[in-house]
């Protein structure tokens, strides 16, 4: 199947209608903004948080959704919808709803079906379970994967009707297939078969009770099942299997008669299933606990195997592929859950993607300059959190001839006539996150500055030559960043400068203004290059400007019409980018809010759809892949970050924790995670009757940061600081540990 890239989803598909329808900062100095007239205005102080979060509860969940329940590495990538239905074969080139076969289960009757519930048996358990309302029952509806050897791959559906106002009722339960293929109807036994294509042909669904045609509306065809006498003690109960690999009935049939059984089996699989590999251990409280190991089976589930690697993929349908800046934090979280072979098995099947030009290409499109860089940068951080540097220096002709590549890129660009070319920048290219043509465009430029930097920084630190011209390009081209920068800040009404991601003189700011770019357009990828790329300092115009306009556009407790949904509606998971540059700048508060938002945009199943309205909109839809696993990365290494964070050389220390994260009064654990710095563990536990908290450190092998950092007070209630087993100092808020020592305890108390 041809994976369509983003520019390609948005332009050439359309957006489907809605579910409900069908401080390193370089050489360079920082530089002041353009002259205004009159006296120069002060950039505007960062404005505090909005004070305590909300509860994470869902509260902005999108209202139609869809759900993985199959296996880590699964080739099956089994969907269910947020009413129970089946949707399988995704159509690519139809939109995001476009499945050629689905399945919906009802019951027989003129009444609407409620949706009153829907939910996983838990976070680390793929079970779904729906129920929907009728005035007189419920319909209560099991879907699960199971695997078991002497039968493969096979979806399993149990259904359950139970009485709601009356003792007992009778009713006939219905199962709506929608496809374009023609459908069988046999007997085998006992049991009921719907084939496709032919009367012998595939086994689609497998039911334990017979089944009769009924009248099909509207292009769908309708199955009745056996009426039933459902009871308060007894529901009436069937069961349906949809065989995965092809496989005959006869391998279907002893699963058949044990629903219960082969339930229990699949539930003892996945209780027996970690989050976490290796040596790595994290323990986190309530929700945030929940998100960690949901987001960890989520990227389990998306990944398959081609070509003999591991790929972490985005999603189960239009983003089910390698797309190299999401694979970025794929992979490092991948890292932080401990799944190593994964990481590197999805690093290496992103480098067989390099071209002999020296180019690398994935799902972003040919114009997504960018990925040529970015995989530099992920081979970096790769190198850093293994401590294991072998790799790097195996891939050095690679990333030479990627910058080669793109040092001829920036020659070609400036013989031409477009502001990038004339600020000797790299050619105009496809922005993506919003910017869906090739345009003079920063965000390409952007991301190949964090990439040529990492790749150069890492070749000093191990003395390798032969890096000289990537440091020269850098060089040359961050001072053109910065030098177009200077011409190209605008004013946002609310009084601050910002760098937008579309030059001045591309002709998408002459459209009607609907139609225009918004300020906060693309904006996605400057957040990547100040953090994790960490190109510009903290007080740089560039990183002040995107800090106002974020906040300043935050809908939803989120940045929005950041991405594709440009009007009334969030692209999710760019909140948790911002969230990390507000922590590197010691905003806490900023990227506290903005994360509980990001939460609560997910729905009750723990996973998110790309982008989605906000509450309310007429005008804005949903799009892209669903689970969408960029945002399950973006989850995964934001909950790190809060409490091991890498700032350049410093190692800072319960960065992001507060009130909020201490509520729970349980302990909090990280143990091996991998850090630039080698494996951290750090555990945070809460003294008898709320006294105090310790904090328990230690530190592997692995280079001495410049820096360690913790919080002087934690929280508003704990103010006094003692530690063991190190030297420190205080310096304002902050205390400073001997970054030599690498075991130590410090104990806050009231």
């Amino acid at each position: 199947m041809t994976k369509p890239n983003r520019r390609q989803f948005l332009t050439e598909l359309g957006i489907s209608v809605g579910a409900g329808a069908a401080a390193l900062s370089g050489d360079a100095a920082p530089f002041a903004g353009p002259p205004k007239p009159g006296a120069a205005a002060e950039q505007p102080a960062v404005t505090p948080g909005h004070g305590e979060p909300p509860s994470i509860d869902f509260r902005y969940s999108p209202h139609y959704w869809q759900t993985a329940f199959c296996f880590p590495r699964d080739p099956c990538k089994s969907l269910v919808g947020e009413r129970g239905d089946l949707r399988y074969n995704y159509a690519s080139g139809g939109g995001i709803y476009s499945f050629r076969e689905t399945v919906e289960f009802s019951l027989l009757g003129r009444e609407p079906d409620v949706i009153a519930r829907q939910e996983v048996e838990s976070p680390a358990i793929p079970i779904v379970h729906t129920r929907l309302d009728r005035e007189r029952a419920f319909l209560e509806i099991t879907t699960f994967a199971s695997n078991r050897a002497d039968e493969g791959r096979v979806d399993n559906v149990i259904l359950e009707v139970r009485p709601k106002t009356k003792p007992s009722l009778h009713a006939v339960p219905l199962v709506v297939l929608k496809t374009d293929r023609k459908s069988f109807l046999r007997e085998a036994g006992k049991a009921s078969v719907v084939a496709l294509d032919s009367e012998a042909g595939p086994v689609f669904m497998v039911s334990d009770r017979p089944l009769e045609r009924g009248e099909g509306m509207g292009g769908a065809e309708q199955f009745l099942l056996a009426a039933g006498l459902a009871t308060d003690d007894q529901p009436a109960h069937y069961f349906l299997r949809f065989p995965q690999e092809g496989q005959p009935v006869e391998k279907l049939t002893r699963g058949l008669e044990e629903p219960r059984q082969l339930l229990a089996e699949v539930r003892d699989y996945w209780r027996g299933w970690r989050p976490c590999g290796g040596d790595v251990q994290v323990r986190l409280p309530g929700r945030l606990g929940e998100f960690w190991t949901a987001c960890a089976r989520n990227i389990l589930e998306a990944c398959e195997v081609k070509n003999g690697k591991v790929n972490l993929q985005v999603g189960p349908t239009c983003y089910r592929g390698l797309w190299v800046v999401d694979g970025n934090f794929l992979i490092e979280a991948a890292r932080y859950l401990g799944h190593d072979a994964e990481a590197q098995q999805s690093l290496e099947a992103t480098w067989s993607r390099q071209e002999p030009s020296g180019a690398v290409f994935a799902g972003g499109g040919r114009e997504h300059w960018k990925d040529t860089g970015i995989i530099i940068f992920t081979t970096v951080r790769q190198a850093e959190l293994t401590q294991d540097w072998s790799y790097f220096r195996t891939m050095q002709p690679q990333m030479l001839r990627a910058a080669a590549f793109l040092k001829s890129l920036r020659e070609k660009a400036k013989t031409g006539n477009s502001a990038n070319g004339r600020y000797g920048l790299l050619p105009n290219g496809f922005g993506d996150g919003g910017l869906g043509t090739i345009a003079s465009e920063f965000t390409n430029t952007l991301w190949v500055l964090a990439g040529l930097k990492a790749g150069s920084d890492a070749a000093d630190r191990l003395g390798l030559s032969g890096f000289e011209d990537m440091r020269k390009l850098y060089e040359d081209l961050r001072a053109a960043m910065v030098s177009a920068a200077r011409q190209e800040m605008r004013r946002y009404p609310a009084g601050f400068e910002y760098l937008p991601m579309v030059a001045k003189e591309d002709p998408q700011w002459a459209l009607p203004e609907w139609d225009r770019p918004r300020p906060q357009s693309g904006q996605w990828a400057l957040s990547h290059t100040i953090y994790p790329g960490e190109v510009f300092a903290k007080d740089d115009p560039i990183v002040k400007g995107h800090i106002a306009l974020m906040q300043a556009v935050t809908q939803e407790d989120v940045p929005a019409e950041t991405g594709w949904l440009k009007h009334e509606g969030l692209w999710g998971y760019n909140a948790p980018f911002v969230c990390q540059v507000y922590l590197w700048a010691g905003l806490a508060d900023w990227a506290r809010q903005t994360f509980v938002g990001f939460l609560n945009h997910a729905t009750p199943l723990y996973c998110w759809r790309e982008e989605q309205p906000t509450r309310g909109s007429l005008n804005s839809d949903y799009t892209g892949d669903m689970p969408h696993n960029w945002a399950s990365a973006m989850c995964a290494i934001y909950l790190r970050h809060m409490f091991v964070f890498e700032d350049g050389s410093t190692l800072r220390l319960l960065a992001g924790v507060g009130d909020y994260e201490l509520k729970d009064d349980e302990p909090i654990q990280f143990q091996q995670t991998p850090t630039r710095f080698g494996r951290v563990s750090v555990n945070l536990e809460p003294l008898d009757s709320q006294k105090g908290w310790r904090l328990r450190f230690e530190r592997a092998a692995g280079p001495q940061p410049a820096r360690v950092e913790l919080p002087a007070a934690l929280g508003s209630r704990f103010r006094t600081i003692s530690i063991t087993g190190a030297k420190f100092s205080r310096e304002g808020d902050l205390i400073l540990v001997d970054p030599a020592a690498t075991v130590w305890e410090a104990v806050w108390t009231v």
